[in-house]
């Protein structure tokens, strides 16, 4: 047997023992994943990285082959964090659920459920993106396994850390191979974003240069404003229209996507917020709650937001004369549940009492009944040690009714 050809045109790859026709053609795979990124405008993009941001689950819908798997991997290079890829469908329900472990003691200890490789790498890492692919392919009895990782984040035995990002990905039942409609249950504790692919982006990334994907960054400063608007906006909207609170579609497609319940509502209320936190783009935004609560619910609340335009209610609450009350009643009551979700998250006297001066207002403009709500939750804040500031006339004797002023005589 003659020895190894060592000339130059023969060379192997440095410690891989490859023969010189197989290194030359590693090296021309590597050069051909060789691209670099350039600044791109991609509501896409910037959807599913305000729903990440928001750490809320995302889903994912999308032909085969259009890129789902590569935005992962971008999005975790963007992010800073490892990806862990774990393919549904090949998978079964004890993978999710966790397979036991007998110790010493079974009777004293339990039977520990053990967690796979990828949750115990995720774990030691303290976060991650987790996606799971091909979800529609995978049968009802893995879906049912996959609610509690996507609701408790829990894994066998082991809890993923909150920093830990979920996203999942499905192509429609059509298209998918032993294609299943998801079960209603686990569709409703996901984002439900459309992916799909942009020819003029596919045939620039053909010639080496792909959009890079901005991660919306929450500003410090604005967070505590932003929790406050997103929640006078979503539970005006709610109390407006109560028929939306939860209706869960009739055919089994559409239980299968994004719907509106209590949960999804929550999920909105967190994207709206994330969304005011890092100034996000109106039509991310707009993505993004259609994703939570469905298009129909979605649309109405889009509407509701546009003719909605709250002010800041830290600044309301620095200079509470300053600011007139809406002249619109569903306004109105976006704007004080919001001055009043304000001072709940930085709760001082000074702060509490611009609060009555504010919901004083609606006393002044004849309308109390607005105000009812907020004053009964401002009134709960009270401190013993604070007096009952004037502007909480209007609201003694509903007060008094509901038990809020216990200290009041």
């Amino acid at each position: 047997m003659s020895a190894p050809d060592r000339s130059a045109g023969g060379r192997e790859a440095a410690g891989r023992d490859l023969p010189a026709p197989l290194a030359a053609a590693d090296d021309l795979r590597r050069r051909l994943r060789g691209s670099r990124t350039e600044p791109s405008a991609s509501p896409q993009l910037e959807t599913l990285a305000l729903a990440v941001t928001a750490n809320q689950p995302v889903l994912l819908w999308g032909e085969p082959g259009i890129g789902k798997s590569a935005g992962m991997e971008q999005l975790a290079a963007g992010l800073g964090i490892r990806l862990e890829t774990v393919v549904a469908s090949v998978h079964e329900p004890s993978d999710f659920a966790g397979l036991p472990v007998i110790g010493d003691d079974p009777a004293t200890t339990g039977v520990p459920m053990a967690p796979p490789d990828w949750a115990v790498r995720l774990a030691r890492a303290g976060h991650g993106l987790l996606f799971f692919d091909e979800l529609s392919s995978a049968p009802p009895a893995v879906q049912a396994a996959l609610l509690r990782v996507v609701l408790e984040r829990r894994v066998g035995s082991l809890v993923l850390p909150d920093a830990v990002r979920i996203v999942a990905a499905a192509n429609p039942p059509s298209s998918a191979a032993d294609g299943w409609h998801l079960s209603p249950p686990l569709a409703n504790r996901f984002v439900h974003l459309h992916w799909t692919h942009d020819p003029r982006t596919v045939a620039r990334g053909m010639a080496g240069t792909w959009p890079a994907m901005t991660v919306p960054v929450v500003d410090p400063a604005k967070a505590p404003g932003a929790v406050a608007r997103a929640r006078g906006a979503v539970s005006g909207f709610l109390t407006a229209r109560p028929g939306l609170v939860h209706h869960m579609p009739s055919d089994a497609e559409s239980r299968g996507r994004a719907w509106p319940s209590p949960r999804t509502w929550e999920m909105a209320l967190a994207l709206l917020a994330a969304g005011y936190a890092t100034g996000a783009g109106r039509e991310s935004v707009a993505a993004a709650l259609a994703g939570a609560v469905g298009d129909g619910a979605g649309i109405e609340l889009l509407s509701y937001l546009e003719h909605l335009d709250l002010p800041d209610p830290d600044r309301v609450l620095a200079d509470p004369g300053a600011f007139a009350l809406p002249d619109r009643g569903d306004r109105q009551l976006a704007f004080l549940i919001a001055v009043v979700a304000a001072v709940q998250s930085d709760l001082t006297r000074e702060r509490w009492e611009a609060g009555w001066a504010v919901l004083g207002k609606a006393v002044d403009a004849g309308v109390p009944d607005v105000a009812a709500r907020a004053a009964v939750d401002l009134a709960a804040m009270r401190d013993t040690d604070w007096p009952v500031p004037q502007g909480i006339d209007g609201f003694l004797d509903l007060l008094q009714l509901s038990g809020a002023l216990p200290g009041h005589g």
